[in-house]
């Protein structure tokens, strides 16, 4: 089955995973910018880390025959340092009309702090000034729900940001409900030892539904499995879903959201 990875850091990843998930049937991927593993000193610094989401994460992705999609913003955890964030929100509109970008992300909360706040709202503010889609993170573990509940109250105080052009991402059991009650896109993120395994999003799906709800791997540098999404497919073939069903929520979905950014152009396989 045809799938879409609509959340991983392949700047992280070798080039052999681009081959393993295209043999899989992975045919595009969404890259959001991310922590580095360490803080960046500089807006210098991410205007290179853009122009390599940009200009060569998609030749790579190519030369496997994935699409590569990317997502611009300063990450939660750097968001602390305020000077900074403002540099970079300042520059992000450099690139916003580069082949490929689909939006402001991932933005939003690492350990709910103020700082973070006035950085997420300061991005809300450039997506709704250049009409960009928003993808956002959600705190981990301990953090996740009143994170997730901080978030959606902030995106409550606009009228100008379309809550069917946001996705929220990491959704778990007890923050799904949130998310999607609002209109939120959402989805799952399938990590070895946090967030959800493909058993637990399966559990998801056959209590909350198929609708704006998709899976991906968030495959970075720590432990995590670019190959997730297969494992999902697996698992809800092991359940008795319908093929239909579940391309729905690894292909068509994914397609149904990213299609609202006019610069999205993909080449369906053959």
């Amino acid at each position: 089955m045809y799938f879409i990875d609509p959340h991983v850091h392949m700047v992280s990843r070798v080039t052999d995973d681009y081959e393993r998930m295209a043999r899989m049937g992975c045919v595009a991927v969404s890259e959001p910018a991310f922590w580095a593993g360490f803080d960046r000193g500089s807006v210098d610094g991410f205007r290179d880390y853009f122009r390599q989401l940009t200009d060569f994460e998609p030749t790579r992705a190519g030369w496997s025959g994935v699409q590569h999609y990317t997502w611009l913003c300063i990450n939660a955890k750097e968001a602390e340092n305020i000077e900074l964030s403002r540099e970079v929100i300042a520059m992000i509109p450099e690139f916003l009309n580069k082949p490929g970008v689909l939006g402001i992300g991932e933005i939003g909360l690492n350990k709910n702090t103020m700082n973070e706040s006035t950085i997420f709202r300061e991005h809300l503010e450039l997506a709704a000034k250049t009409n960009e889609l928003v993808l956002i993170h959600t705190p981990h573990l301990d953090d996740k729900y009143k994170g997730t509940r901080m978030i959606v109250d902030m995106l409550n105080e606009r009228s100008d940001i379309p809550h069917e052009r946001v996705l929220i991402d990491h959704v778990e059991e007890h923050t799904v409900r949130v998310a999607k009650d609002d209109g939120f896109w959402c989805a799952m993120t399938l990590y070895p030892t946090t967030k959800c395994t493909p058993a637990r999003a399966a559990d998801i799906i056959e209590r909350y539904g198929d609708d704006r709800i998709m899976v991906n791997s968030a495959g970075d540098w720590g432990p995590s499995n670019p190959l997730a999404v297969p494992d999902f497919i697996q698992e809800m073939r092991h359940r008795g879903h319908s093929e239909a069903k579940i391309r729905k929520i690894v292909y068509d979905n994914p397609l149904e959201f990213f299609g609202q950014c006019e610069r999205f152009e993909f080449n369906p396989p053959e």
